[in-house]
Protein backbone atom coordinates (compact mmCIF):
# COMPACT_ATOMS: atom_id res chain seq x y z
CA UNK A 1 0.00 0.00 0.00
CA UNK A 2 1.42 3.10 -0.87
CA UNK A 3 2.54 5.92 2.49
CA UNK A 4 0.64 8.91 3.55
CA UNK A 5 1.91 11.66 1.78
CA UNK A 6 4.22 14.09 3.66
CA UNK A 7 3.78 17.49 3.86
CA UNK A 8 5.94 20.20 4.16
CA UNK A 9 6.33 24.24 4.34
CA UNK A 10 9.34 26.08 2.63
CA UNK A 11 10.18 29.18 2.87
CA UNK A 12 11.80 30.74 -0.20
CA UNK A 13 13.68 34.03 -0.45
CA UNK A 14 13.53 36.51 2.36
CA UNK A 15 10.26 37.19 3.05
CA UNK A 16 9.19 35.47 6.44
CA UNK A 17 5.36 35.57 5.92
CA UNK A 18 5.99 33.57 2.04
CA UNK A 19 5.62 30.01 2.72
CA UNK A 20 4.82 27.53 0.29
CA UNK A 21 3.32 23.91 1.44
CA UNK A 22 5.09 21.31 -0.86
CA UNK A 23 3.75 17.81 -0.91
CA UNK A 24 5.90 14.67 -2.02
CA UNK A 25 3.47 12.38 -3.30
CA UNK A 26 5.22 8.54 -3.13
CA UNK A 27 5.51 6.32 -5.72
CA UNK A 28 2.70 4.70 -7.98
CA UNK A 29 2.05 1.13 -8.02
CA UNK A 30 3.29 -0.51 -10.08
CA UNK A 31 0.48 -1.47 -13.12
CA UNK A 32 -0.67 -5.54 -12.81
CA UNK A 33 0.22 -7.24 -16.60
CA UNK A 34 -2.46 -8.24 -18.93
CA UNK A 35 -1.87 -11.83 -17.42
CA UNK A 36 -2.67 -11.40 -13.83
CA UNK A 37 -6.00 -13.18 -12.90
CA UNK A 38 -8.25 -11.78 -11.16
CA UNK A 39 -10.40 -14.58 -10.08
CA UNK A 40 -7.71 -16.26 -8.35
CA UNK A 41 -9.03 -17.29 -5.20
CA UNK A 42 -7.34 -20.58 -4.06
CA UNK A 43 -4.30 -22.84 -3.86
CA UNK A 44 -4.61 -24.49 -6.48
CA UNK A 45 -4.81 -21.21 -8.46
CA UNK A 46 -2.37 -19.15 -6.64
CA UNK A 47 0.35 -21.40 -6.99
CA UNK A 48 0.03 -21.90 -10.16
CA UNK A 49 0.19 -18.82 -10.90
CA UNK A 50 3.50 -18.06 -8.91
CA UNK A 51 4.64 -20.97 -10.65
CA UNK A 52 4.28 -19.65 -13.92
CA UNK A 53 5.87 -16.03 -12.93
CA UNK A 54 9.20 -18.05 -11.32
CA UNK A 55 9.26 -19.90 -14.48
CA UNK A 56 9.10 -17.13 -16.96
CA UNK A 57 11.44 -14.69 -14.56
CA UNK A 58 14.15 -17.60 -14.90
CA UNK A 59 13.30 -19.27 -18.54
CA UNK A 60 17.00 -20.99 -18.44
CA UNK A 61 16.07 -23.24 -15.52
CA UNK A 62 13.87 -26.30 -17.13
CA UNK A 63 13.35 -28.40 -13.64
CA UNK A 64 11.22 -27.15 -10.53
CA UNK A 65 11.09 -29.86 -7.89
CA UNK A 66 8.60 -29.82 -4.40
CA UNK A 67 12.42 -29.72 -2.59
CA UNK A 68 13.19 -26.83 -4.31
CA UNK A 69 13.24 -23.91 -1.31
CA UNK A 70 11.66 -21.48 -4.42
CA UNK A 71 9.00 -23.93 -4.58
CA UNK A 72 8.51 -24.95 -0.88
CA UNK A 73 7.91 -20.56 -0.57
CA UNK A 74 5.57 -20.48 -3.11
CA UNK A 75 3.59 -23.35 -1.39
CA UNK A 76 3.71 -21.69 2.01
CA UNK A 77 2.86 -18.07 0.27
CA UNK A 78 -0.10 -20.30 -1.90
CA UNK A 79 -1.70 -21.44 1.40
CA UNK A 80 -1.45 -17.79 3.27
CA UNK A 81 -3.44 -16.31 0.68
CA UNK A 82 -5.87 -19.48 0.09
CA UNK A 83 -6.58 -18.56 3.91
CA UNK A 84 -6.99 -15.22 3.35
CA UNK A 85 -8.71 -15.38 0.55
CA UNK A 86 -11.24 -17.80 2.52
CA UNK A 87 -11.51 -15.18 4.91
CA UNK A 88 -12.39 -12.41 2.85
CA UNK A 89 -15.13 -14.34 1.45
CA UNK A 90 -16.68 -15.36 4.74
CA UNK A 91 -15.90 -11.89 5.79
CA UNK A 92 -18.31 -10.51 2.40
CA UNK A 93 -20.79 -13.19 2.89
CA UNK A 94 -21.73 -12.14 6.52
CA UNK A 95 -23.54 -8.84 5.15
CA UNK A 96 -25.74 -10.52 3.53
CA UNK A 97 -28.89 -12.69 5.12
CA UNK A 98 -28.60 -15.29 2.45
CA UNK A 99 -25.07 -15.97 2.63
CA UNK A 100 -24.50 -15.24 6.44
CA UNK A 101 -23.42 -17.97 8.38
CA UNK A 102 -23.11 -16.83 12.27
CA UNK A 103 -26.32 -16.57 14.45
CA UNK A 104 -25.26 -13.49 15.80
CA UNK A 105 -24.86 -11.98 12.48
CA UNK A 106 -28.62 -13.48 11.05
CA UNK A 107 -30.24 -12.07 13.93
CA UNK A 108 -28.88 -8.76 13.63
CA UNK A 109 -29.73 -8.91 9.84
CA UNK A 110 -33.23 -9.94 10.32
CA UNK A 111 -33.67 -7.16 13.33
CA UNK A 112 -32.58 -5.25 11.03
CA UNK A 113 -35.22 -5.67 8.10
CA UNK A 114 -37.79 -5.61 11.35
CA UNK A 115 -38.21 -9.50 12.11
CA UNK A 116 -37.92 -9.90 15.77
CA UNK A 117 -36.44 -13.49 16.03
CA UNK A 118 -36.15 -13.80 19.66
CA UNK A 119 -39.83 -13.32 19.80
CA UNK A 120 -40.93 -15.89 17.39
CA UNK A 121 -38.40 -18.00 18.92
CA UNK A 122 -40.36 -17.81 22.49
CA UNK A 123 -43.68 -17.75 20.79
CA UNK A 124 -42.54 -21.27 19.83
CA UNK A 125 -41.29 -22.36 22.81
CA UNK A 126 -37.96 -22.83 21.10
CA UNK A 127 -36.47 -20.61 24.11
CA UNK A 128 -37.78 -19.93 27.53
CA UNK A 129 -40.58 -16.62 27.44
CA UNK A 130 -39.58 -15.00 30.80
CA UNK A 131 -36.23 -14.09 29.20
CA UNK A 132 -35.72 -10.72 27.84
CA UNK A 133 -32.63 -8.79 27.03
CA UNK A 134 -29.63 -9.31 26.10
CA UNK A 135 -29.98 -13.13 28.33
CA UNK A 136 -32.94 -14.04 25.86
CA UNK A 137 -30.66 -12.97 22.63
CA UNK A 138 -27.46 -14.99 23.66
CA UNK A 139 -29.84 -18.13 24.62
CA UNK A 140 -31.45 -17.84 20.96
CA UNK A 141 -27.92 -18.16 19.69
CA UNK A 142 -26.50 -21.05 21.50
CA UNK A 143 -30.47 -22.65 20.37
CA UNK A 144 -29.52 -21.69 16.32
CA UNK A 145 -25.95 -23.33 16.78
CA UNK A 146 -27.42 -26.60 18.47
CA UNK A 147 -30.53 -26.75 16.19
CA UNK A 148 -29.34 -25.24 12.88
CA UNK A 149 -32.73 -25.72 10.90
CA UNK A 150 -34.48 -23.20 13.27
CA UNK A 151 -31.96 -20.39 12.07
CA UNK A 152 -32.71 -21.46 8.43
CA UNK A 153 -36.74 -21.11 9.25
CA UNK A 154 -36.32 -17.52 10.24
CA UNK A 155 -34.21 -16.77 7.43
CA UNK A 156 -36.65 -17.48 5.60
CA UNK A 157 -39.93 -16.36 7.29
CA UNK A 158 -37.95 -12.89 7.87
CA UNK A 159 -37.78 -11.71 4.25
CA UNK A 160 -41.76 -12.37 4.34
CA UNK A 161 -42.56 -10.34 6.82
CA UNK A 162 -41.28 -6.98 4.95
CA UNK A 163 -44.55 -7.79 2.73
CA UNK A 164 -46.98 -8.65 5.60
CA UNK A 165 -49.01 -5.59 6.06
CA UNK A 166 -48.59 -5.14 10.30
CA UNK A 167 -50.06 -1.93 10.30
CA UNK A 168 -53.97 -1.04 10.73
CA UNK A 169 -54.56 1.58 7.87
CA UNK A 170 -57.87 0.57 6.23
CA UNK A 171 -61.52 -1.52 7.64
CA UNK A 172 -60.00 -4.76 6.15
CA UNK A 173 -56.59 -4.16 7.66
CA UNK A 174 -58.40 -3.96 11.14
CA UNK A 175 -60.69 -7.22 10.85
CA UNK A 176 -57.79 -8.88 9.36
CA UNK A 177 -55.07 -7.94 12.45
CA UNK A 178 -57.54 -8.39 15.06
CA UNK A 179 -58.39 -11.65 13.76
CA UNK A 180 -54.77 -13.07 14.68
CA UNK A 181 -55.17 -12.21 18.18
CA UNK A 182 -55.83 -15.22 20.23
CA UNK A 183 -58.75 -13.49 22.52
CA UNK A 184 -60.68 -12.96 18.81
CA UNK A 185 -62.28 -15.37 16.47
CA UNK A 186 -64.35 -13.19 14.07
CA UNK A 187 -64.38 -9.43 13.71
CA UNK A 188 -66.27 -6.78 11.77
CA UNK A 189 -64.80 -3.17 10.84
CA UNK A 190 -66.37 -0.47 8.92
CA UNK A 191 -65.78 3.33 8.91
CA UNK A 192 -68.99 5.64 10.17
CA UNK A 193 -68.78 9.44 9.77
CA UNK A 194 -69.37 10.99 13.33
CA UNK A 195 -69.90 14.47 11.98
CA UNK A 196 -66.42 15.54 12.13
CA UNK A 197 -64.21 13.05 11.01
CA UNK A 198 -64.16 9.02 10.70
CA UNK A 199 -64.32 6.80 13.04
CA UNK A 200 -63.35 2.69 12.76
CA UNK A 201 -66.06 0.72 14.52
CA UNK A 202 -65.05 -2.77 15.53
CA UNK A 203 -67.34 -5.49 16.65
CA UNK A 204 -65.73 -8.53 17.70
CA UNK A 205 -66.67 -11.83 18.59
CA UNK A 206 -64.45 -13.28 21.39
CA UNK A 207 -63.67 -16.09 22.60
CA UNK A 208 -64.62 -17.81 26.12
CA UNK A 209 -67.93 -18.24 27.74
CA UNK A 210 -68.26 -14.58 29.00
CA UNK A 211 -68.88 -13.14 25.64
CA UNK A 212 -68.38 -9.73 26.76
CA UNK A 213 -65.71 -6.64 26.07
CA UNK A 214 -65.51 -5.77 29.63
CA UNK A 215 -65.25 -8.64 31.11
CA UNK A 216 -61.89 -10.37 32.51
CA UNK A 217 -59.72 -12.18 29.74
CA UNK A 218 -59.94 -16.00 30.14
CA UNK A 219 -57.43 -17.35 32.64
CA UNK A 220 -56.55 -20.09 30.04
CA UNK A 221 -55.67 -17.56 27.33
CA UNK A 222 -52.72 -15.71 29.37
CA UNK A 223 -50.24 -18.06 28.61
CA UNK A 224 -50.67 -17.41 24.54
CA UNK A 225 -52.01 -13.82 25.03
CA UNK A 226 -48.46 -12.93 26.63
CA UNK A 227 -46.57 -14.94 23.60
CA UNK A 228 -48.62 -13.17 20.93
CA UNK A 229 -47.16 -9.93 23.17
CA UNK A 230 -43.76 -10.42 22.96
CA UNK A 231 -44.32 -11.89 19.29
CA UNK A 232 -45.51 -8.73 17.87
CA UNK A 233 -43.82 -6.56 20.17
CA UNK A 234 -45.65 -5.33 23.20
CA UNK A 235 -44.42 -5.17 26.41
CA UNK A 236 -46.30 -2.08 28.05
CA UNK A 237 -49.62 -4.66 29.04
CA UNK A 238 -48.79 -6.66 32.49
CA UNK A 239 -50.62 -9.45 32.77
CA UNK A 240 -51.35 -10.03 36.67
CA UNK A 241 -52.52 -13.42 37.54
CA UNK A 242 -54.31 -11.69 40.86
CA UNK A 243 -56.28 -9.15 38.50
CA UNK A 244 -56.30 -9.97 34.81
CA UNK A 245 -57.13 -6.88 32.41
CA UNK A 246 -60.40 -6.38 30.39
CA UNK A 247 -60.46 -8.11 27.01
CA UNK A 248 -60.89 -4.22 26.25
CA UNK A 249 -58.11 -3.21 27.67
CA UNK A 250 -56.48 -6.29 26.44
CA UNK A 251 -57.19 -5.33 22.65
CA UNK A 252 -56.98 -1.52 22.71
CA UNK A 253 -53.32 -1.72 23.75
CA UNK A 254 -52.79 -3.93 20.19
CA UNK A 255 -54.82 -1.62 18.44
CA UNK A 256 -53.04 1.40 19.86
CA UNK A 257 -49.65 -0.34 18.88
CA UNK A 258 -50.79 -0.89 15.00
CA UNK A 259 -53.54 2.05 14.09
CA UNK A 260 -53.24 4.93 12.29
CA UNK A 261 -52.40 8.14 14.15
CA UNK A 262 -55.35 9.89 15.29
CA UNK A 263 -57.42 7.48 13.70
CA UNK A 264 -60.54 7.21 16.12
CA UNK A 265 -61.17 3.20 16.80
CA UNK A 266 -64.15 2.05 18.95
CA UNK A 267 -64.74 -1.40 20.08
CA UNK A 268 -68.04 -2.74 20.70
CA UNK A 269 -69.75 -6.10 21.54
CA UNK A 270 -72.03 -7.84 18.84
CA UNK A 271 -75.47 -8.28 19.13
CA UNK A 272 -76.21 -11.45 21.04
CA UNK A 273 -79.38 -13.23 20.14
CA UNK A 274 -80.33 -15.87 22.82
CA UNK A 275 -82.16 -18.88 21.66
CA UNK A 276 -84.57 -20.86 23.34
CA UNK A 277 -85.42 -25.05 21.88
CA UNK A 278 -87.06 -27.65 23.58
CA UNK A 279 -85.53 -30.76 21.93
CA UNK A 280 -86.95 -34.23 22.49
CA UNK A 281 -84.32 -37.31 22.68
CA UNK A 282 -84.62 -41.23 22.36
CA UNK A 283 -82.15 -42.94 23.38
CA UNK A 284 -80.81 -46.34 22.22
CA UNK A 285 -81.59 -49.02 25.01
CA UNK A 286 -77.89 -49.61 25.63
CA UNK A 287 -76.98 -46.51 26.32
CA UNK A 288 -77.43 -44.34 29.92
CA UNK A 289 -79.14 -41.11 30.01
CA UNK A 290 -77.41 -39.92 31.91
CA UNK A 291 -74.54 -39.95 29.65
CA UNK A 292 -76.76 -38.93 26.78
CA UNK A 293 -77.50 -35.90 28.94
CA UNK A 294 -74.01 -35.02 29.25
CA UNK A 295 -73.00 -35.84 25.62
CA UNK A 296 -75.91 -33.54 24.29
CA UNK A 297 -74.58 -30.37 26.66
CA UNK A 298 -70.99 -30.59 25.14
CA UNK A 299 -72.55 -31.08 21.20
CA UNK A 300 -75.13 -27.98 21.76
CA UNK A 301 -72.53 -26.22 24.36
CA UNK A 302 -70.09 -23.43 23.36
CA UNK A 303 -66.59 -25.17 24.47
CA UNK A 304 -64.26 -26.51 21.72
CA UNK A 305 -66.31 -28.01 19.01
CA UNK A 306 -69.83 -27.25 20.45
CA UNK A 307 -72.32 -26.33 17.79
CA UNK A 308 -72.71 -23.02 19.58
CA UNK A 309 -68.87 -22.76 19.97
CA UNK A 310 -68.32 -18.95 19.66
CA UNK A 311 -66.66 -18.04 16.01
CA UNK A 312 -68.78 -20.64 14.74
CA UNK A 313 -71.70 -18.68 13.40
CA UNK A 314 -70.85 -15.08 11.51
CA UNK A 315 -72.60 -11.94 11.56
CA UNK A 316 -75.74 -11.93 10.68
CA UNK A 317 -75.74 -15.84 9.51
CA UNK A 318 -79.40 -17.26 9.87
CA UNK A 319 -79.61 -20.23 12.34
CA UNK A 320 -81.10 -23.89 10.76
CA UNK A 321 -83.30 -26.01 13.09
CA UNK A 322 -81.81 -29.16 10.55
CA UNK A 323 -78.64 -28.07 11.72
CA UNK A 324 -79.33 -28.64 15.13
CA UNK A 325 -80.53 -31.72 14.25
CA UNK A 326 -77.57 -33.40 12.27
CA UNK A 327 -75.38 -32.30 15.34
CA UNK A 328 -77.48 -34.46 17.90
CA UNK A 329 -77.78 -37.34 15.37
CA UNK A 330 -73.91 -37.43 15.09
CA UNK A 331 -73.96 -38.97 19.09
CA UNK A 332 -73.28 -42.41 19.39
CA UNK A 333 -76.72 -43.43 21.23
CA UNK A 334 -79.02 -41.26 20.32
CA UNK A 335 -82.43 -42.97 17.78
CA UNK A 336 -84.47 -39.96 16.98
CA UNK A 337 -84.82 -36.16 17.81
CA UNK A 338 -87.45 -33.88 17.47
CA UNK A 339 -87.47 -30.31 17.82
CA UNK A 340 -90.38 -28.68 19.40
CA UNK A 341 -90.00 -25.40 20.08
CA UNK A 342 -87.40 -22.71 18.23
CA UNK A 343 -87.34 -19.54 18.61
CA UNK A 344 -86.16 -16.35 19.85
CA UNK A 345 -86.13 -15.56 23.50
CA UNK A 346 -88.84 -12.99 24.20
CA UNK A 347 -92.64 -13.60 24.03
CA UNK A 348 -92.42 -11.08 21.11
CA UNK A 349 -90.72 -13.29 18.79
CA UNK A 350 -93.00 -16.29 17.22
CA UNK A 351 -91.84 -19.84 17.03
CA UNK A 352 -89.73 -20.55 13.79
CA UNK A 353 -90.15 -24.62 13.99
CA UNK A 354 -92.39 -24.47 11.21
CA UNK A 355 -90.29 -22.12 8.94
CA UNK A 356 -87.04 -24.13 9.77
CA UNK A 357 -84.79 -21.58 10.42
CA UNK A 358 -84.25 -18.30 12.74
CA UNK A 359 -83.46 -15.11 10.52
CA UNK A 360 -80.37 -13.05 11.47
CA UNK A 361 -79.56 -9.99 10.33
CA UNK A 362 -76.54 -7.17 10.43
CA UNK A 363 -74.27 -7.60 13.67
CA UNK A 364 -76.41 -10.23 15.28
CA UNK A 365 -74.81 -13.71 16.29
CA UNK A 366 -77.28 -16.80 17.64
CA UNK A 367 -76.01 -17.95 20.87
CA UNK A 368 -77.31 -20.05 23.78
CA UNK A 369 -75.04 -20.74 27.13
CA UNK A 370 -78.10 -22.75 28.79
CA UNK A 371 -77.24 -21.10 32.17
CA UNK A 372 -80.07 -20.63 34.52
CA UNK A 373 -78.48 -17.22 35.65
CA UNK A 374 -78.59 -15.44 32.18
CA UNK A 375 -81.32 -16.76 30.26
CA UNK A 376 -81.21 -13.82 27.97
CA UNK A 377 -78.12 -15.33 26.41
CA UNK A 378 -80.39 -18.93 25.17
CA UNK A 379 -81.16 -22.02 27.09
CA UNK A 380 -83.23 -25.45 26.19
CA UNK A 381 -84.64 -28.05 27.57
CA UNK A 382 -84.35 -31.26 27.35
CA UNK A 383 -85.90 -34.38 27.64
CA UNK A 384 -84.79 -38.08 27.34
CA UNK A 385 -87.01 -40.90 26.18
CA UNK A 386 -85.69 -44.23 26.10
CA UNK A 387 -82.34 -46.04 27.36
CA UNK A 388 -80.85 -47.02 30.54
CA UNK A 389 -81.62 -45.16 33.73
CA UNK A 390 -78.34 -44.51 35.26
Amino acid sequence: MADSPQVELNFHGTCPDCGVREVHLPASLAEPGDDFDWRVRDYDGFRMFMMEELAARFPDRKRWTPADLEVVLIEVMATILDHLSDMADRVAAEAYLETARRPETVRQLLDFIGYDAVAVAQSKNQIEGKLAGNVAIKVLEDYWRIHPHAMEQARRAGPREIHTQKRMVTTDDYAVRLREHPLVVNAHAWSEWSGSWFTIRLTLITRGKNNDLDKACPVDLKDEIIKFNKRVGITSLQMDALQLPTVRMVLRTYIDAFRMAGQEVVLQDPIYIGIYMSISVSVKSNFFQSEMHHATAQALGHGSGGFFEPGRFGFGEDLYASDVIEALMKLDGIEHVCLNRFKRIGSQYPDRLEAGFIQLDGLEVAVCNNDAGDSKMGYYRLKLHGGSRG
